[in-house]
């Protein structure tokens, strides 16, 4: 990575290691600090804590509730993003291989850790590792890219190569994995196992159609993230030649090869590995109601169906909007919080960039109470 930085990298490293490296999502410009776009609801009739646990499908309709459609997944999940209620669920708990919808809860956890703009020449250390068949953006070594790119990279492109990466600038792929770990646990995501950060099949891991829609709610609430994960298209930069276009794998928002683009369609996540099969994040918004669906495995249909049962979810949630009783929470298993300070959001003005040199970088991080290891952490992105 390269060791000139900006001053507005330099606050950020500042701000990141007076508190401990903990996540605090960048705000972007479009975003108001404090503002949920989605405020929560009030909760209506509180169904019993274990329904979400029962094997088959669960629902509660009222008399001129929607039909659910016919659905083949394994596990599948509708919920409401504002106020956290389940409308409608199967297996909700079923531990199955996310595939690539992982990476939601990979981007959660090291969004916050590595400025946007801070560019970074990729070692060959760094795409060591990669799975045969992995899916990838073009991450060439001996190249600069900003982390910005990278994170387009694994949005878009659902890019193994980018994980990489970016892992080795969060302190390695095993710490980002156990960081994901404790992320999964903090969010009251308790189906999860984590030991490949990318989502590429390993035996043991596995998450559920509850807990990726956790991800997938809690993403949307990150500016930074939702922006990423509702980017259609994109520019990537070239290895030694001009950039070239990404187009997002996610199918319902694109509406690429065959399949209709979903009305009011903002992310969140596709994937797909042979053990896990096709899965899909996806949420949208319609009258000012936004709802996340999970769905995993489809069995029937062919490799579309992933985008045609979860069409048909929203269809439903949308069509169900006060006409069922909620069979759960997305908020249903996440601790709460301990006393203590507010955290204060990244103010999304900022002064124009300007390159500083390592002399001052340490001294301004030394009048913010912090030693070089801080400004190294963030400028060079490793802890090793």
């Amino acid at each position: 990575m390269k060791i000139g930085f900006t001053a507005r990298a330099l606050v950020s490293a500042c701000a990141l290691g007076a508190a401990g490296l903990l996540a605090l999502a960048p705000v972007s410009a479009s975003a108001h600090p404090g503002h949920d776009p989605d405020p929560p609801r009030a909760p209506r009739a509180t169904p019993p804590p274990a329904l979400l646990y029962r094997s088959g499908t669960q629902v509660r309709p009222h008399a001129d509730a929607p039909a659910l459609p016919r659905l083949s997944a394994r596990s599948w999940l509708v919920a409401d993003a504002g106020s956290g209620e389940v409308l409608a669920a199967h297996e909700a708990h079923r531990p199955l291989p996310p595939a690539s919808t992982l990476k939601t809860l990979f981007a959660l956890t090291v969004l916050p850790t590595l400025p946007a703009g801070v560019p970074h020449t990729v070692r060959p250390e760094e795409l060591a590792g990669i799975g045969p068949g992995s899916s990838l953006v073009g991450v060439a070594e001996g190249r600069t890219y900003r982390v910005a790119d990278l994170w387009r990279g694994v949005f878009l492109s659902s890019g193994n190569d980018a994980v990489r990466v970016l892992a080795a600038l969060n302190g390695g792929w095993r710490a980002t994995a156990a960081r994901m770990q404790e992320k999964a646990r903090a969010l009251g995501a308790l189906d999860t196992r984590v030991l490949s950060p990318d989502g590429y099949d390993t035996p043991g891991q596995v998450s559920s159609a509850y807990d990726l829609a956790v991800f997938g709610r809690a993403g949307l609430r990150n500016a930074d993230f939702a922006r990423y994960c509702g980017t259609a298209e994109a520019l990537f930069p070239g290895a030694g030649g001009p950039p070239y276009g990404i187009r997002n794998t996610n199918r319902l928002l694109t509406g690429a090869d065959g399949v209709a683009r979903y009305p009011g369609a903002i992310g969140v996540k596709n994937g797909y590995t042979t053990e896990a099969g096709n899965t899909l994040v996806a949420a949208a918004r319609r009258g000012g109601r936004t709802l996340v669906v999970t769905v995993l495995n489809p069995r029937a249909g062919g490799g579309h169906a992933v985008y045609e049962e979860a069409s048909a979810l929203l269809d439903w949630g949308f069509g169900a909007a006060g006409r069922v009783e909620p069979v759960g929470s997305l908020d249903g298993r996440r601790a709460r919080p301990g006393p203590g300070p507010r955290a204060v959001p990244v103010v999304a003005s900022a002064p124009p960039e300007r390159r500083v040199g390592w002399a001052e970088a340490c001294a301004i991080a030394g009048a913010a109470g912090m030693g070089a290891g801080a400004v190294s952490l963030v400028t060079r992105g490793r802890t090793e």
